[in-house]
């Protein structure tokens, strides 16, 4: 099977959009003054005259019916400017939401990653802090629930705005079987893949525009052999990871069921494939961030530059969904089987 994962005429001018958008309004100073929380109010504001809460949502409930593929873009955008604001944790969530407030944006939604423990608690909830919904899995069931967001949580690498979440307390509904979940996951995954992707693209840049003006030996250090070793391996992490989660969205958004074929590398499953864009970008941004970092020297340490900001994003973004070699085990069972005993 042939597919095109190119831009379309249309995701290419919602790019164009929203990278413009996020240049002008969500500069690095807006994430560093969002610390330690990892929420900008205003900038929300700004997305929701935009629409982008909603986008993805039906147009029956006032959305702009875009598909998983134009969503990708936007997250992308997102994670180019480390953005404070929690519009992937939304968008995720409104998979199984409609309510109109969500979709407008006037309240925010957000999806807690793993199962309610004995206590009725989801812990570390991205988005939290702020959230005035939460959808999840308690027990046997998909739940949402709207409580008052706490606006505090523990202080992370990431400064993102996690907190524990009664699953619980407050308007509670019950959606459905927890197996319904796997959608709003599999978005989720796809999603922060994009974001990932963006972090690694903005890490590249600010990486090669180091080296390029920092000199040594009376010669700029991009000229050392090394570094430029360690740069050109930047790209095909990052087109890669583009081009797997492009994959991962447009698989998650047919309507007939996928291929699981590893023998003849033909897979178009919808979950596994959100798996393997995620670890690939977790890895991809990583890596990226790492190899900016370290070539910045001692200034990649301070807090000054911008390239830490974009070090400790890379990580804490993928790591909230848990041990990455969890997510690697599962992903291998699901293509595989699992290990008989």
């Amino acid at each position: 099977m042939t597919v095109d994962l190119g831009l379309t005429s249309d995701q290419e001018a919602i790019a164009e959009l929203f990278d413009g958008f996020f240049s002008n309004e969500s500069p690095t100073t807006i994430a560093r003054a969002a610390e330690p929380f990892g929420f900008d109010a205003d900038l929300w504001s700004k997305v929701i005259e935009l629409g982008a809460p909603g986008m993805g949502s039906a147009a029956e409930v006032g959305g702009g019916e875009a598909s998983l593929s134009d969503l990708v873009v936007v997250a992308e955008a997102v994670g180019r400017s480390i953005a404070p604001i929690p519009l992937i944790e939304h968008l995720a969530a409104l998979a199984v939401l409609d309510d109109a407030d969500l979709v407008a944006g006037s309240a925010i939604a957000t999806l807690a990653l793993r199962p309610a423990d004995a206590d009725g608690l989801w812990r570390l909830v991205p988005a939290g802090v702020v959230a005035d919904v939460v959808v999840g899995v308690d027990g046997d069931d998909l739940v949402v629930v709207r409580s008052a967001p706490p606006m505090s949580g523990p202080r992370n690498h990431a400064s993102a705005p996690l907190a524990d979440r009664s699953a619980r307390t407050g308007d509670r509904t019950v959606l459905g079987p927890a197996s319904a979940f796997q959608p709003v996951i599999d978005r989720w995954k796809v999603l922060t893949s994009a974001a990932l992707v963006g972090i690694a693209e903005a890490a590249q840049k600010l990486g090669v525009d180091y080296v390029m003006e920092r000199e040594q030996f009376g010669v700029p250090v991009g000229s050392f052999q090394a570094v430029q070793h360690g740069l050109a391996d930047l790209p095909v992490l990052i087109d890669g990871g583009r081009l797997l989660t492009h994959k991962a969205a447009w698989a998650l958004g047919r309507d007939e069921s996928g291929i699981l074929d590893w023998r003849s590398n033909d897979i178009t499953d919808g979950t596994a494939l959100a798996a393997m864009a995620f670890v690939f970008t977790s890895d991809g941004a990583a890596v990226a961030t790492d190899r900016s970092l370290h070539y910045h020297g001692g200034y990649g340490f301070a807090e000054e530059y911008d390239i830490q900001l974009y070090y400790r994003r890379a990580r804490g973004w993928s790591l909230v969904l848990g041990d990455p070699t969890d997510e690697c085990l599962a992903l291998s069972d699901r293509l595989y089987g699992p290990v008989e005993n």
